[in-house]
């Protein structure tokens, strides 16, 4: 049973991303879940840098349009050989997403015990691409109405991740005629395969601001969801 969450350690006041001179909007804060939620309600995101707790807003911003993503003729025959479930295995995808041996790793100890606590209050989500009884890719991030903040994924298998984003992307077109924002943050070349696209920030602010109005897609919805606030 989840434990009732803290009350973030202090009321922090984010700056207007809007007017923000670079990607990074602030440094320091904590990593309470009513912090979080706060931010990505603001379009502000938590990335460490060495020792230092950083919070972006990327300007160009990376987003993945629903009605773009391409689906080859090869990934819809994989999509076939996987099981994709949602929240069954949280912790070892972020486990996974966290691994060290990776290029570029970014997900402390603290990131993952922060992420879990928004997991257990019902804001954070595992999107897992299981074969043959075997997790071997996943996605997860911060849904919020309308808005689903994907943070890193990982797969072991070709295609395996792909496979949890087209499982995600499914997902959110099943609840609703609306269509939500998926926040890819910063556009990788392999995400630009899939169908990912950069825009400006006061753009995607506009984009945030009408998806935090949406409702959650059925499938995301946990009964025992909390705001700490």
């Amino acid at each position: 049973m989840p434990m009732p969450c803290e009350p973030p350690s202090n009321v922090w006041d984010f700056p207007d991303p809007l007017f923000a001179p670079n990607d990074i909007v602030g440094v320091g804060a904590d990593l309470e879940a009513g912090t979080l939620l706060a931010a990505y309600r603001q379009g502000i995101f938590p990335m460490p840098v060495n020792n230092d707790l950083m919070w972006w807003s990327p300007d160009p911003r990376g987003i993945l349009p629903l009605d773009s993503l391409r689906v080859t003729d090869s990934l819809r025959r994989s999509c076939k050989r996987f099981e994709v479930r949602v929240d069954t295995e949280f912790e070892e995808v972020m486990r996974l997403c966290a691994d060290p041996s990776r290029p570029g790793g970014w997900i402390t100890a603290d990131i993952s015990a922060a992420y879990r606590a928004l997991f257990d209050l019902g804001w954070a989500h595992s999107i897992e691409a299981w074969r043959e009884g075997e997790l071997v890719g996943g996605l997860y991030g911060v849904a919020i109405g309308g808005l689903f903040a994907g943070e890193s994924m990982f797969h072991r298998v070709r295609d395996a991740s792909k496979v949890a984003l087209v499982g995600l992307v499914d997902i959110l077109l099943s609840d609703s005629d609306e269509k939500p924002l998926v926040d890819v943050q910063w556009c990788t070349e392999h995400l630009r395969s899939l169908g990912a696209i950069e825009i400006p920030r006061r753009e995607y602010q506009r984009l945030l601001h009408q998806a935090l109005l949406l409702p959650l897609p059925f499938p995301l919805r946990r009964e025992n969801a909390r705001d700490p606030r």
